[in-house]
């Protein structure tokens, strides 16, 4: 599985004054998509290696739908590198709104944590293609400043 979508209820609890969800709730989401995502792929069990280029745009709001969307950007030998986002919108509106993005790496594990292969997925579309060249140059980047 390349992509995999998780959807939440934004609730009361998940919030801090002002019915504004923590941005660590949403990165809790992010990270169990993505881990979902990469052991899909893995077609066993991952480890989260790398999040990274975590950007909040708006604020999720208690009561509003939240969308985790995790896509497989490209493989390496015992890796897989997606791309996260957060949608948001209130239950009245079908329109959700990007409110979250970031890169993340999840490395494939055996039963004593060490790393084995993946399948090697391969970009065809154009918007695909585009995908791998961002995330990868957002990991470089990242890796870089380090």
């Amino acid at each position: 599985m390349s992509s995999i979508t998780l959807r939440f209820l934004a609730y009361q609890s998940d919030a801090l004054s002002r019915d504004k969800i923590r941005g660590g709730t949403l990165l809790r989401w992010m990270d169990e998509a993505g881990f979902a995502c990469g052991c899909a792929w893995a077609r066993g069990r991952c480890v989260t290696a790398f999040i990274s280029s975590a950007t909040f745009s708006h604020a999720v709001h208690a009561g509003q739908l939240v969308q985790v969307e995790a896509r497989l950007a490209y493989t390496g030998t015992t890796s897989m590198a997606l791309a996260i986002e957060v949608h948001a919108n209130d239950l009245s509106s079908q329109q959700p709104r990007l409110v979250m993005h970031c890169v993340a790496v999840y490395v494939a594990v055996d039963d004593n944590d060490r790393p084995i292969p993946v399948d090697t997925w391969h970009p065809e579309t154009p918007g695909d293609i585009a995908l791998a060249q961002r995330v990868r140059s957002l990991i470089t980047a990242a890796r870089a400043a380090q």
